[in-house]
């Protein structure tokens, strides 16, 4: 069985958690720390995390994985105990979260409902993100295999990332690539999801600014060209008359 000190660190872990809803959920903000421990689905499947980890730390086996199942049932969330969860994780809503066996999450990392952190196919060893501190990731996303999600980056909801991604970067898409935030450096969770770049109403607006300056460019060209010569029409002859006046 874990010892004392097991148990201590994952009080403290569960405590940064408590925090960690209480900053960044709006709904928390009023709620005293009783009522985010009763009534958080995220807190739940994190707490029975911390335990199933350490017991499994301890050399036990089937009893990790069963509270691992249970709080599967109980909230949505599945989170295997072998899973590497720093400090500060808020998990939002939670249902349909799955945190893969070698995932690796750093602290103050921010998930919503429906992420995956999986693997690829039946390869083994590392084959499961790892996440580095202050991640967002948004709703529905999927990141997948052994990549690197860097400090402070921020996955757009929905998104599906199967390459590593740069710290202070914003990922859209499917597959999931990084876009360019102008003057903003990601630092931090930031659940701004209104206001991510889209890279395709960029690169419209970018051809129709082309197109404009093309126009203007041939309509220069053209006020400078000599006009050609008015047409001359030929003297309409009326019959039974000469023209010359004959």
């Amino acid at each position: 069985m874990p010892g004392f000190e097991s148990f201590a660190r994952v009080a403290s872990e569960v405590r940064c958690d408590v925090l960690a809803a209480r900053h960044r959920d709006p709904a928390a903000r009023d709620a005293s720390t009783g009522e985010i421990l009763a009534t958080w689905p995220g807190i739940h499947a994190l707490l029975a995390y911390r335990v199933a980890h350490a017991l499994q730390g301890a050399g036990m086996r089937l009893m990790p994985r069963m509270i691992s199942m249970l709080t599967r049932a109980l909230t949505g969330i599945e989170i295997h105990p072998s899973a590497l969860i720093g400090e500060g994780l808020f998990i939002d809503h939670g249902a349909g979260v799955v945190i893969g066996e070698t995932a690796d999450i750093g602290n103050n990392v921010t998930l919503y409902q429906g992420v995956t952190l999986g693997g690829t196919g039946f390869q083994t060893g590392k084959r499961h993100p790892t996440v580095q501190d202050n991640v967002t990731i948004g709703s529905g996303a999927k990141l997948l295999g052994p990549i690197t999600i860097g400090h402070g980056a921020k996955i757009g909801a929905n998104s599906v990332v199967i390459t590593d991604v740069p710290p202070n970067s914003t990922v859209v898409g499917n597959p999931g690539h990084p876009v360019r935030i102008d003057g903003r450096r990601v630092e931090g969770p930031d659940a701004d999801w209104i206001h991510l770049p889209d890279p395709i109403a960029e690169a419209i607006q970018a051809l129709s600014g082309r197109i404009g300056e093309l126009e203007r460019v041939v309509s220069e060209l053209s006020e400078g060209e000599p006009k050609p010569p008015a047409e001359v029409r030929p003297l309409r002859t009326v019959r039974g008359t000469n023209p010359a006046g004959g």
